[in-house]
């Protein structure tokens, strides 16, 4: 008898996290968001999550070929957009940065400027998340006038996750904008199979935290992402994992008083 319990303990557990509870006891919808990064310039990959049925959420660089086209053909879609605010890294080539991007060498009132330009090339956007940025996500005076921007503008944060010393946590809490960190990253090896396995990753991460965030990208990256997410959908399906825009994870107190009416 006792060696049937231990054989029935891993079912039970995973039952249990499948379907979540809340601190009442009640059933919990599992759900994952999925960013793809890199709208606006390389259309690779775009067509295919532009026209596809995954509600993905789009970020879209600002002030390249397509960034306006790609952000209305998304919200046109029903797809929630955001910005992909290009962002200084430690290492890297300025060019894949673009003509606007948030510089450390910046005044406060410039990077604003940047911002509230980026806003108007990339219509519909309700967040925006960092393009790269791990030395100036660490720089408190950048990070202060993003963020004071977004707060203005009814924007949500998410931080991609580029650098251990990001200052978005402690200056979001201090302003009160709503911020989420990105848990998986889906195409950082270039692979179908891979993001595959990534997916499986952010299935997990849904099911310890009742939600969990991805970060894929169109461009070069984009046929092996697409690919990687679609076969991925039965798997979400089985484990009752709804895909939702990354909104719907931000169902607390700030998003309550900043989005609703």
């Amino acid at each position: 008898m006792k060696k049937i319990i231990y054989l029935l303990i891993p079912s039970f557990l995973c039952a249990f996290l499948a379907i979540g509870t809340n601190a009442h006891g009640e059933t919990k919808q599992l759900k994952a968001a999925i960013i793809i990064d890199d709208f606006g310039g390389c259309t690779v990959g775009a067509e295919k999550f532009l026209e596809g049925e995954i509600p993905i959420t789009v970020a879209v660089m600002p002030f390249t070929d397509h960034s306006t086209e790609h952000a209305v053909w998304a919200h046109k879609n029903g797809f929630e957009v955001m910005i992909h605010l290009p962002m200084q890294p430690i290492r890297g080539k300025r060019s894949w940065l673009g003509s606007k991007p948030i510089t450390i060498d910046l005044s406060t009132n410039e990077v604003k400027q940047r911002v509230y330009d980026a806003i108007k090339d990339v219509p519909y956007a309700k967040g925006l998340n960092n393009h790269m940025g791990s030395l100036a996500v660490a720089d408190e005076h950048i990070v202060q006038a993003i963020v004071e921007v977004a707060k203005e503008k009814n924007l949500f944060i998410v931080d991609s996750g580029t650098s251990p010393d990001s200052k978005f946590p402690e200056i979001t809490k201090k302003l009160g904008v709503p911020l989420i960190k990105r848990d998986v990253f889906l195409d950082d090896i270039l692979s179908t199979s891979h993001v595959r396995k990534q997916m499986e990753k952010l299935a997990k991460v849904t099911e310890l935290k009742g939600q969990g965030l991805a970060i894929g990208h169109v461009g070069i990256k984009g046929e092996a992402c697409s690919a990687g997410v679609w076969q991925s959908m039965d798997l979400f399906k089985k484990r009752n994992i709804k895909i939702v825009p990354v909104s719907d994870l931000l169902t607390n107190e700030l998003t309550e008083k900043n989005f609703l009416p």
